[in-house]
């Protein structure tokens, strides 16, 4: 249902076949929340045309009061019903793209960030294949719907088989997203009680990023309907391991699809290609870290203890490493996996500055540092440079981006700008906050 190939009269025909009534014309903010816009399906073709106009002024990272007017134009390739939406009516929707009145894409559109960056990828000649791995906590609700504090809906654990009530809940999961053309490779239960992981099928980076964003989407819908609450809060519950988004990634070439990170007379089956990409991740880690991670909540997840990545490394079966290097199941394949992203992240803006910082990493040619294998938290963690350390917070962070010219340029100056503010806010909310622990351990002494 998905192809490129598709006309304004083949989707006519789809909608009016599909009985379908409106339309939801979605797109992201800055911050990755998706926004919606619903017409009648009467109005298709003349948006498809021409696109609907809408007033960003009021949406996060996007435009002053005085320069709010822009349009959303539909991605044809992104037509899908609707399958979690109650009531008889048919409603689809379409991925769209945020344009300026003169025409231009806007800035401040998070899936044109990842374009840009798929352009400069396409103009050496390669093309970015993503595919994640979201991990997500299923809650079970109080009486009066209430989800503070969370309770995991059971306490199973690694790949453990689901309950009834889970099974039923995959089951309608998995039509789903099989109904949306998005493609899963599996599911299982994660380690944490009523934590789960689904991974999905490699696919290009704008494909992998639009389905991440449906994913969100119906996973929420579906765990309502099934009476859970799904959330992708890094690290909800203390003492628990948090959720991550792994990202599986690799490079072709565009003329030929051959691998281009391969090579099977390496000891660890990698081109120099893919080696001075592996370097590029490196070495602007700290700087991609405020998107890749993007709440204060998140560096809470990205501490020792619970397989979550601490220290720039890359391995191959070390899994604290940042960077690992699985072993590819298909001849002449190869793919790296960067392990510090979180399924709180903005997708559009997550590829495009892991993009980025690859492929300046090829450009310049740069050496990866040698592979860490041994865990470095067994030889304690006063020997580690804290130069070789991701951020330990949210404000850390930040300071990384704005030092980080390559991650910048790949956000473009308006989404950096207003990304930053809205962080810097974060993180001044939470440190003023006066929290219950705080309370709790002074209070009674002071």
């Amino acid at each position: 249902m998905k192809s490129l190939e598709k006309t304004r009269f083949d989707l006519m025909s789809l909608v009016e076949k599909d009985k379908v009534r409106f339309i939801e014309l979605q797109f992201t903010d800055v911050a990755g929340m998706v926004k919606n816009l619903t017409i009648p399906a009467a109005e298709l073709d003349a948006s498809l045309v021409k696109g609907i106009w809408f007033d960003g002024s009021s949406i996060e990272g996007y435009a002053r009061v005085a320069e709010s007017d822009m349009y959303l134009m539909p991605d044809p390739s992104t037509f899908a019903l609707i399958p979690w939406r109650p009531g008889n009516d048919t409603v689809a929707r379409f991925i769209c793209d945020v344009h300026t009145p003169d025409d231009q894409a806007f800035a401040g559109d998070p899936r044109a960030a990842l374009i840009r960056a798929l352009a400069a990828a396409g103009e050496m000649g390669l093309e970015y294949r993503t595919s994640p791995e979201m991990e997500f906590f299923l809650l079970r609700s109080g009486p009066g719907g209430e989800i503070i504090p969370p309770v995991p809906h059971d306490s199973a654990g690694y790949f453990d088989a689901p309950s009834d009530a889970v099974a039923e809940f995959r089951s309608l999961l998995m039509s789903t997203l099989a109904s949306l053309s998005i493609p899963v490779e599996a599911m299982h239960h994660e380690v944490a009680g009523g934590q789960h992981e689904i991974d999905f099928l490699d696919s290009g980076a704008l494909a992998a990023a639009d389905n991440t964003i449906t994913f969100r989407l119906a996973l929420k819908a579906i765990a309502q309907r099934s009476g859970l609450y799904g959330t992708f809060m890094p690290k909800p519950i203390k003492g628990m391991s948090g959720s991550g988004m792994h990202v599986h990634q690799s490079l072709v070439y565009a003329a030929t699809g051959a691998d281009a990170f391969v090579d099977s007379g390496d000891p660890h089956g990698l081109s120099q290609i893919a080696k001075h990409f592996i370097a590029g991740q490196l070495a602007h880690a700290k700087g991609m870290c405020a998107i890749l991670a993007p709440l204060v909540n998140s560096y809470k997840r990205l501490v020792t203890g619970y397989e979550a990545p601490v220290h720039i490394s890359w391995a191959r079966v070390n899994r604290g490493a940042l960077i690992r290097v699985p072993r590819s199941v298909e001849s002449g394949r190869a793919r790296i996996e960067l392990r510090c992203p979180d399924p709180s992240c903005n997708p559009y803006l997550a590829f495009a500055v892991m993009l980025a910082a690859g492929l300046d990493g090829i450009r310049r040619e740069l050496p990866p540092v040698e592979a860490t294998e041994e865990n470095p938290y067994s030889i304690g963690v006063g020997n580690i440079d804290s130069n070789e350390l991701l951020p330990a917070s949210l404000e850390a962070a930040i300071r990384a981006l704005e030092e980080d010219e390559v991650i910048r340029a790949a956000l473009g100056p308006h989404i950096a700008q207003r990304l930053i503010e809205s962080k810097r806010i974060e993180w001044e909310e939470f440190y003023t906050e006066v929290t219950p622990w705080e309370l709790s351990k002074y209070l009674p002494n002071y």
